[in-house]
């Protein structure tokens, strides 16, 4: 039978306008085997950023993405990436991006399509507004429909979820970042959860269109969730029958791959000491019935919160890839 690997991998502000030539190829030495290792035929990346080559309002291109791609399988793969909010060219920083080994019927992105920004009148603001603020995600959702061959389509959903990481308010924070309020931290770190539970729950209506479309749909939703299995996010994404009380929706559920690793390797973030899962592979039950292994790729993760105050320029990404095999039919 014939076997396919999915993977997700969070590279961490890929650039090649760095401090210096070195500094680009020290990252190349490192991720390049990384997504090598992975062997996939259909990879989601995230945080890969992009510049102008001619001019400042010229087209963007992700040549750091290209120059890392260069010489492996994945350079001529069909590559999707995402666009920034006027949908006319890739955002400067933290774009998505769908590379698959297998044509593409269909691509596209979601950027409050389903879900409208919701509208909040902040309190700790300085000057306070006299109106309510919409909040708006900090990137698109983007997603493709890949013929697997045989009449397969895989429904792949790409997104980068908001940090838990207090959202910036006008006159709460100093030109070095710090806040001059516990309150305005506190309404930042509010804003933060809106921002990541609002656009969990935009990717979770997308995947409800792809079952309304087809119900025994073959999706898969990959990528950096910032948060872990249990949180918000993740479940809203799930759909699990013990939260929706309904045994006739649980066709609809998202399964995380992760599951069938043995916990104590479950994790593909260290923070602060805790290792912790906020890379994730959701997949319908019919492709779950095609999963063959899954691999988190942590062997050589350094702490996030260590790492950048210790090393110099590192050239790693603190989030491991992740890699699913499944068995085709």
């Amino acid at each position: 039978m014939e076997r396919w690997r999915l993977a997700t991998f969070n590279l961490e502000s890929l650039d090649d306008r760095l401090s210096g030539a070195d500094d680009f190829a020290d990252r190349m030495a490192v991720l390049r085997p990384q997504l090598q290792r992975l062997r996939a035929d259909i990879l989601c990346l995230q945080e890969v950023n992009a510049h102008t080559i001619d001019g400042k309002h010229g087209p963007r291109e992700a040549t750091g993405l290209d120059r890392l791609l260069e010489g492996t399988a994945y350079a001529d793969y069909h590559r999707v990436i995402s666009l920034n909010r006027g949908g006319k060219r890739p955002a400067d920083r933290h774009n998505l991006v769908i590379l698959s080994r297998f044509p593409l019927l269909s691509h596209g992105q979601v950027w409050h399509d389903l879900v409208p920004p919701p509208a909040i009148l902040p309190v700790t603001a300085r000057p306070a507004p006299d109106q309510a603020q919409a909040v708006e995600w900090d990137r698109p959702i983007l997603w493709a429909d890949v013929d697997l061959g045989h009449d397969r389509v895989l429904h792949v959903v790409n997104l980068h979820l908001r940090a838990p990481r207090a959202a910036w308010l006008a006159g709460q924070k100093t030109e070095h970042g710090r806040w001059l309020s516990v309150g305005g931290w506190a309404e930042g770190f509010y804003l933060a959860a809106v921002k990541r539970a609002g656009q969990a729950l935009e990717a979770r209506l997308v995947v409800e269109q792809m079952f309304d479309a087809q119900g025994d749909a073959l999706v898969a939703v990959c990528g950096d969730f910032n948060a872990g299995d249990r949180e918000a996010p993740v479940r809203t994404l799930r759909g699990d029958e013990e939260d929706t009380g309904n045994g006739h929706l649980a066709a609809r559920m998202l399964v995380p791959v992760e599951r069938s690793i043995p916990e104590s390797q479950r994790f593909s973030v260290v923070h602060h000491g805790q290792r912790v899962m906020l890379d994730h592979i959701l997949v319908s039950r019919p492709l779950l019935g095609c999963l063959a292994a899954c691999e988190i790729h942590n062997e050589t993760l350094g702490d996030e919160l260590v790492g950048p105050a210790t090393v110099w320029t590192a050239p790693d990404s603190f989030h491991a890839p992740m890699v699913a095999e499944f068995i085709g039919d």
